[in-house]
């Protein structure tokens, strides 16, 4: 092997590189702090959108969490409207003795944010309620049919239509 270096040990003047000068071949002080300063900005800006990155993320995700806890709560309530109908029926029939175990029922699903609509006399809104049943004659000023009867009660759950109410209306 050291025969086939030491054959060709000749450099051409060819193959000699020049020196560069020292401006050249050494940043200045000033180029090195500008590179530096450039980099560090950039590691800054990568930081800062990280950072935001993971703000939304985390407020996306809580948001996320209590969509699922209301929808959850919501479907509870929505499943205890069955006893709230028979609470109901029993308090016509039985008045005295139904009202205090009603009354606690409703109060603590009213806390959570449970709301009976209250339609007697209201103008009919098909968002709201289901007209099973049409009374001829008028309805308000305006013609607009009116709820007459409220035949099963509705409920909101904070702010949205659980279950609309069963009326008969007018107009």
């Amino acid at each position: 092997m050291d025969a086939d270096y030491s054959d060709n040990n000749e450099v051409t003047e060819a193959e000699v590189v020049e020196p560069i000068e020292a401006s050249e071949a050494e940043p200045t002080v000033e180029q090195l702090l500008d590179a530096l300063m450039a980099e560090r900005d950039s590691f800054r800006d990568m930081a800062q959108r990280i950072q935001a990155d993971f703000e939304n993320y985390r407020k996306r995700v809580a948001s996320q969490t209590a969509d699922d806890i209301e929808r959850a709560t919501g479907r509870i309530a929505e499943s205890l409207l069955s006893v709230l109908d028979a609470c109901e029926a029993a308090f016509i029939s039985h008045p005295a003795e139904i009202e205090p175990l009603f009354n606690l029922l409703l109060g603590e699903l009213k806390k959570q944010g449970l709301e009976a609509l209250d339609l007697d006399g209201q103008i009919f809104d098909p968002m709201k309620a289901d007209a099973v049943m049409h009374e001829e004659g008028e309805g308000d000023a305006d013609g607009n049919s009116v709820v007459v009867d409220v035949m099963r009660t509705g409920y909101t759950w904070k702010g949205r239509v659980l279950r609309p109410a069963m009326v008969k209306v007018r107009g």
